[in-house]
C-alpha cells in the first residue's frame, strides 16, 4: 500500500505542476531541487521527505497540507467546503494569503457554530421593494 501512495502523490505533483503550467525544470529551479530527482517523485520512483514536499510546495504555490496528505503523512481532514477548496486552488495568492483567508473563514464558522447563529440566505429582492 506504501508504494501506491508514493506514486499517487508524484502523479498529484505533476498535476498540481501541470495546472500551473510550469516546466519540471522551472519547478525545480524554483523549489530548490534538482530536476532528475523531482522527475523521479513524479515517476513514483521516489518517496520525498516533508521537507521535500514543502518546498515543492511552495514552487506550486500550493499548500503543504495539501501534499502531506497526499503522501500519507497527514490524514485528511474531511471535505473541504466550497469555500476553502477554491482558497486552496487559487493560483494567484500565496501561501500566507491563502491561510489568513482560510483562518478568517474558519473563526467566522467557529463564531457561528458556537452561538447558534444560522445564517439566512439572501432572497433576491421583489420588484415592489426595489427602489
Amino acid at each position: 500500500m506504501a508504494s501506491s501512495k508514493v506514486g499517487s502523490i508524484g502523479e498529484y505533483i505533476r498535476e498540481q505542476r501541470t495546472r500551473a503550467k510550469i516546466s519540471l525544470r522551472q519547478l525545480a529551479d524554483v523549489s530548490g531541487i534538482s530536476n532528475p530527482y523531482l522527475s523521479q517523485i513524479e515517476r513514483g520512483l521516489r518517496k520525498p521527505s516533508a521537507e521535500i514536499l514543502a518546498q515543492i510546495a511552495k514552487g506550486l504555490r500550493i499548500s503543504a497540507e495539501a501534499l502531506y496528505v497526499q503522501a500519507g503523512f497527514l490524514e485528511d481532514r474531511g471535505a473541504d467546503t466550497d469555500v476553502a477548496a477554491a482558497v486552496r486552488d487559487d493560483l494567484l495568492l500565496t501561501e500566507r494569503q491563502k491561510q489568513v483567508l482560510l483562518d478568517i473563514y474558519e473563526s467566522f464558522r467557529k463564531e457561528n457554530d458556537a452561538t447558534g447563529v444560522t445564517p439566512r440566505l439572501i432572497e433576491p429582492l421583489r420588484e415592489d421593494e426595489v427602489g
